[in-house]
């Protein structure tokens, strides 16, 4: 998941409420969601015009100003749907909600659960996963119900991770001093990183997002003109669920 470094500070939470109709219902295994951001400060100097609309709860349509031959100028609309879709006033915990909460419904149910987030530079993949000590992002929100859950109903559970990066073509492990590590698949058709250190057992949020944090600071980073300080490689963080008993 794209991303940089995150600012320092103590990280704080609150439990959301579950309610019925912010419940996404899963239909299918894969869903997709599509979050608009708003125009950043420079856009707005600039001029720029915002021409995506957010029409329903699950489509967009952008508006794509062109001009004729005559050069008379004319805009054509051209709608996308998603399963999901979220205007530029979306916070982070509404997107988690409908979204990312019934994920862990499946890791608790032995099962696993991915949630990535895919956008050109200055998107705000960020903003959405990583958030910072005032404006939780999806990691934290998530952080916060998977360790709730697992003391209030799992405790014979305890949390894992690893956390590396892509880069190059190449695997790094973020929380080992970006050590290589590979990919390789076993007889059971299964990815293995070899090489990966796995660090736990976690002991509450607080911890993990130490580590989080720690990795970030491992990425590699660069400037581009969307980002003074953008991500060059894509990391994966892995919340492992163990069975003490």
């Amino acid at each position: 998941i794209p991303g940089m470094a995150i600012p320092h500070g103590r990280w704080s939470c609150r439990r959301l409420t579950r309610t019925p109709e912010h419940t996404m219902q899963r239909r299918t295994k894969i869903a997709v969601a599509v979050r608009k951001r708003p125009l950043n400060r420079k856009e707005t100097e600039r001029g720029e015009a915002d021409i995506v609309s957010v029409t329903s709860q699950d489509s967009i349509i952008v508006h794509e100003p062109k001009v004729k031959v005559d050069l008379t100028k004319y805009v054509e609309d051209h709608q996308f749907r998603f399963d999901y879709s979220f205007g530029e006033d979306s916070s982070n915990e509404q997107l988690y909600v409908e979204c990312v909460r019934p994920l862990l419904d499946t890791v608790f149910s032995s099962g696993k659960a991915s949630c990535f987030a895919y956008g050109q530079t200055g998107s705000g993949k960020t903003h959405t996963m990583m958030g910072n000590p005032r404006n939780m992002g999806l990691y934290l929100l998530a952080a916060a119900e998977l360790f709730e859950r697992t003391n209030r109903e799992h405790p014979e559970l305890s949390v894992w991770c690893s956390f590396f990066e892509i880069y190059g073509g190449k695997l790094f492990d973020l929380l080992n001093d970006r050590k290589p590590v590979l990919a390789r698949e076993d007889g059971k058709k299964v990815i293995n990183i070899v090489g990966l250190i796995e660090h736990g057992p976690l002991a509450d949020v607080q911890s993990l997002m130490e580590i989080i944090e720690y990795g970030n600071s491992n990425r590699k980073t660069g400037c581009t003109g969307a980002n003074e300080d953008s991500s060059r490689s894509h990391a994966i963080l892995h919340i492992h669920l163990r069975d003490d008993r």
